[in-house]
């Protein structure tokens, strides 16, 4: 693994209070936890176009090459910020300092950085907004908390913005509900006013922006996937299947999260969801289309500004209404969930198109086969704006016993489970990914209590560090998860964590190598893959002899 030390120190440091208003210098921003800033091929496109953003820009460089009135420009968002937007304008004043959160954040948990201590990450933007915003602050000067904005802060910005997943753990615990990643974000929307934009989270907003995914995937190249998937469940189950591509009329829009196009072990739940999808067609007789145009439902904009998220979130409706389906089905990813529970309500209108109309006056499957009729979606989380969950979905057809599990399917994999963040604590989906895994799999296992659920820690990638750049902040980042996954593997023998979000699954591969833990990783449609009886394909529960990733089901086989 790249830039990651065989052994990893972490040194907790605190300085005096009037010694953390002092800025980083360029010595120490470190390769291995610095992330690389975009390029212009990445912010100066037809398709994602941002304000300097023709400038070539290195993060390591003494010169960032800051725009002549730099100054001028962030003060000016900064007092645009805090008259627009209460909640920045808040929780830059009722801060005590008093430190709840300060060992909440896997990033300090695992580095020792004070300056990663949320309310020291905050405390970098709030003491300028008291230098120049505040009466005590003009005043009184460093004595009140506040300083002046040079270079070098601009620069500890930048590098403590993007040491923050937004994951909110902090929140969680702060006495006056102040929410740091808030604060983060509209910093991040202030720095790309003078061209200052993360590269890994630009070149997905780019390419999902032109192509409708983040990966830069055709249409011919998803498709192709989707084939080569269904080939490989007939080397499984032995079945045909066929899968819906830009289908118009049909009843469902899935949108996956690209990575489960072709990453693995994101493949195995791809393969999960075709599964089922066959199964209810042939069933029920309901329609599920896959879109080449909306490919992609994680919004990696919302990790950069209202706007970004707002531009990738518009293809989704425009292609569900154009399509004429009647709701939106989402797969198995993070941030994908957090967009369209908080945001997509300001961010575009529901698509008004007569068939969509209809279905959420009295939002019931019975509409689409009368086999369903009392499955309702009024009291779903996820479903208020025309989305449902795919494991809320997945947990009304088990509950009301519309689809076939065979939970023995699973019983060579011992399985934990990861609550993503942008899931448990961003939309409060926390029991319906359990009662799914627990209606698929008889060995079920938690982590201590205090990593899960609405506490859960982060994967240490979240959002926008997937990138190779920032390798040791990510093991670092992790190390959290890593202790209680390690707990469950040698108190119960685990040997399978399982996830809903796709970039979660992308990072654990590399961490439990990395910390040596001996689990695989996957969500949990692939589970749901594994037990689903294709009862009508003629299928029987003794009739899968392997798993989707081609293991033996069975001992003696």
């Amino acid at each position: 693994m790249s830039e990651v030390p065989e052994k990893l120190e972490i040194r907790q440091r605190f300085p005096l209070w009037k010694d953390w208003l002092k800025p980083i210098t360029q010595k120490d921003i470190k390769p291995g936890i610095a992330s690389f800033i975009a390029t212009p091929k990445q912010v100066n496109s037809d398709f994602f176009r941002l304000p300097f953003g023709d400038v070539e820009r290195d993060v390591f460089s003494e010169d960032w090459k800051l725009p002549e009135n730099w100054k001028e420009i962030v003060l000016n968002e900064m007092k645009d910020t805090l008259e627009k937007n209460r909640a920045f304008k808040l929780f830059l004043d009722i801060c005590v300092r008093c430190g709840a959160c300060g060992d909440k954040c896997h990033y300090y948990l695992g580095t020792g950085d004070p300056k990663n201590m949320p309310v020291m990450r905050a405390e970098t933007v709030r003491s300028v907004y008291r230098y120049y915003f505040t009466t005590a602050g003009k005043l009184f000067g460093k004595w009140a908390g506040a300083r002046p904005l040079d270079e070098n802060v601009i620069k500890e910005w930048y590098y403590y913005m993007f040491q923050c997943s937004l994951c909110r753990r902090c929140s969680l615990f702060c006495p006056y509900g102040i929410d740091t990643a808030e604060i983060v974000w509209w910093t991040r929307r202030i720095l790309s006013k003078i061209g200052i934009n993360q590269r890994f989270m630009c070149i997905s907003i780019e390419a999902s922006s032109r192509v409708g995914n983040h990966l830069g995937l055709y249409p011919g190249g998803m498709a192709g996937s989707i084939e080569q998937a269904l080939s490989d469940i007939k080397d499984v189950t032995g079945f045909d299947l066929h899968a819906y591509i830009n289908k118009k009329g049909a009843d469902i829009l899935f949108v996956a999260p690209s990575g489960d196009y072709f990453a693995s072990p994101h493949w195995y739940v791809f393969m999960g969801y075709l599964l089922l999808f066959s199964e209810l067609e042939e069933r029920y007789g309901i329609t599920v289309t896959w879109s080449t145009y909306a490919g992609e439902g994680g919004n990696f904009g919302i990790f950069h500004s209202y706007e970004a998220g707002q531009l990738l979130n518009s293809k989704i409706y425009k292609e569900a209404k154009r399509l004429g389906v009647k709701f939106i089905l989402g797969g198995e990813c993070g941030h994908m969930w957090r967009d369209k529970h908080q945001f997509i309500n300001t961010m575009n209108n529901p698509p008004d198109h007569d068939e969509w109309k209809k279905f959420w006056e009295d939002p019931d499957l019975g509409h689409l086969s009368g086999h369903l009729k009392g499955i309702r979606f009024d009291s779903h989380v996820s479903a208020q704006n025309g989305w449902v969950h795919i494991l809320e979905f997945v947990a009304a057809l088990i509950k009301h016993k519309k689809i076939d599990i065979d939970p023995s399917r699973n019983d060579h994999w011992k399985v934990t489970y990861h609550d993503p963040c942008n899931l448990a604590r961003a939309v409060g989906l926390i029991e319906e990914p359990r009662y799914v895994i627990r209606s698929c799999c008889n060995y079920f296992y938690e982590m201590p209590e205090h990593a899960i659920r609405e506490k859960t820690f982060c994967c240490g990638a979240g959002g926008v560090y997937l990138g190779d750049e920032m390798m040791e902040l990510r093991v670092r980042g992790t190390m959290p998860r890593m202790m209680a996954l390690r707990h469950v593997v040698k108190k119960y023998g685990v040997n399978m964590m399982l996830t809903p979000c796709a970039i979660d699954k992308a990072q654990f591969p590399h961490m439990v190598e990395y910390w040596k833990i001996p689990v695989q990783i996957g969500g949990p449609m692939e589970m749901v893959g594994n037990a689903l009886v294709l009862t009508s394909f003629g299928e029987k529960p003794e009739d899968r002899k392997y798993d989707l990733r081609g293991n033996p089901i069975r001992e003696e086989e």
